[in-house]
C-alpha cells in the first residue's frame, strides 16, 4: 500500500488532539470512503511501528485523525505543533471486536437492556474502538466513570464519549 505524507498543525476538538485530513488526501488512501477509515499513522516518523487507528469522517469527505497520547508522546508533539503526518491504509484491519469485553462492562450492559440494544446496533468498528478503549483502563475509578458514560449514551442519553457527541 502506498503511503501519503502531508504537513499539518495539531488542533484540539473538545479535549481531543487531532489533525484534519482533507478530502483530497483521504481520496488518495481510499476513494469514496465515508465511514471510519482504518489507517496506520506516524507523526514526525514516530511511533515505530506505525500506530493503527480509524480516522473519523467529518461529513464533507475530510476526516478527523484523532491522535492518541501514545502517538503524541512518541512523536514529542502537542496541540499547536506543526507535524509531518504519514498515513497508509491499514489493509490488515479486521472489523469487529479485537479485545474481549471486560466483565465489568459486560455486566453493566446486561443490567441495562436499552444500553445492550444500543450496543448491539453499533457498527463493528465502533464496538471495536470502545472495547480497545475499555481494555486500556486500569483504575477502578476510570473503569466505573467510563462504563457509566458508555451506558448513558448507549441508552440514548446525550453526551460526549470517545471523542464524539452521541444522540444529539
Amino acid at each position: 500500500m502506498p503511503s501519503i505524507f502531508f504537513t499539518s498543525t495539531i488542533k484540539k476538538r473538545g479535549i481531543n488532539p487531532y489533525v484534519l485530513v482533507s478530502a483530497e488526501v483521504a481520496t488518495q488512501l481510499k476513494e469514496n470512503w465515508r465511514k471510519p477509515l482504518p489507517v496506520l499513522v506516524q507523526v514526525n516518523s514516530k511511533p515505530e511501528p506505525p500506530w493503527p487507528i480509524n480516522m473519523m469522517p467529518a461529513g464533507d469527505g475530510s476526516f478527523y485523525l484523532y491522535l492518541s497520547g501514545e502517538v503524541l508522546k512518541a512523536s514529542n508533539t502537542q496541540v499547536g505543533s506543526v507535524v509531518e503526518v504519514k498515513l497508509q491504509f491499514d489493509a490488515n484491519y479486521k472489523p469487529g471486536p479485537a479485545h474481549p469485553m471486560p466483565s465489568w462492562f459486560s455486566e453493566a450492559l446486561e443490567q441495562n437492556q436499552l444500553a445492550k440494544q444500543g450496543w448491539d446496533e453499533l457498527i463493528p468498528s465502533l464496538q471495536k474502538e470502545i472495547l480497545r478503549y475499555m481494555d486500556r483502563l486500569k483504575s477502578i475509578e476510570a473503569q466505573t466513570r467510563n462504563t457509566q458514560l458508555a451506558i448513558h449514551v448507549l441508552s440514548g442519553g446525550k453526551g460526549r464519549f470517545l471523542a464524539r457527541a452521541w444522540n444529539e
